[in-house]
């Protein structure tokens, strides 16, 4: 197969291993890659978009292909406020998305997060329920959600709370009943996107926590 893939967030934890198991896929003849710096990665498939996210009008008409991956994200830490989290978790992919899928981008698979829900009172799940539900009305064939636990791999940076958060949850996810909260290896949830989109009907698709062990 011929297809072009799309990839926000491309040097982040779930993005990088997306974009490499994208890059090794028979079946992408093209992958692009839109971020505000270089990925380093040097690949006959692979196309560097170096943009800035807050002028998309700019760039967006170059956003075509067959397939939209957003995995962009960052922490409060990272963001500085709430305020520019929100801007880059929901107004830069919503807008990519709305962007893609205006241009006749087929299918769109967003990496979530475990508890998303646009009435919590906490502010990472109200952002992160508000995308799913904007996405949703997006005029996508398909639309894949994936919600996993704590996130485990070697990342850029270090988040010391983090890490502890994914050593106490290996230790009590043993308890019976709270094995779905276990951490699951970003690679996994990466290739759980590809396959989500290569398996998935038309509609719109959300994958909670252990579901995502499975695809």
């Amino acid at each position: 197969m011929n297809k072009t893939a799309i990839v926000i967030g491309a040097t982040g934890l779930v993005g990088s291993h997306i974009l490499n198991q994208l890059l090794e896929n028979d079946d992408y003849a093209s992958v692009k890659v839109f971020h505000r710096r270089s990925t380093g990665i040097d690949h006959p498939k692979l196309k560097e978009h170096i943009v800035k996210f807050e002028e998309i009008e700019d760039w967006k008409k170059q956003l075509t292909g067959d397939e939209l991956y957003s995995a962009l994200g960052t922490t409060i830490k990272q963001a500085g406020s709430q305020e520019r989290q929100y801007t880059i978790d929901f107004t830069y992919q919503y807008e990519t998305a709305k962007a893609a899928a205006k241009n006749g981008v087929a299918k769109f698979s967003l990496v979530s997060s475990a508890g998303a829900n646009a009435e919590s009172r906490a502010f990472y799940t109200k952002l992160k329920g508000e995308l799913d539900e904007a996405v949703k009305e997006l005029p996508f064939e398909v639309i894949t959600i994936l919600r996993p636990s704590f996130l485990d791999g070697a990342r850029q940076e270090d988040r010391l709370g983090e890490s502890i958060g994914i050593l106490l949850a290996k230790m009590f996810t043993k308890i019976p009943g709270l094995k779905k909260y276990r951490p699951i290896f970003a690679g996994k949830v990466a290739e759980g996107m590809i396959n989500s989109l290569k398996k998935c009907p038309p509609g719109y698709h959300i994958f909670e926590l252990d579901e995502i062990f499975y695809l």
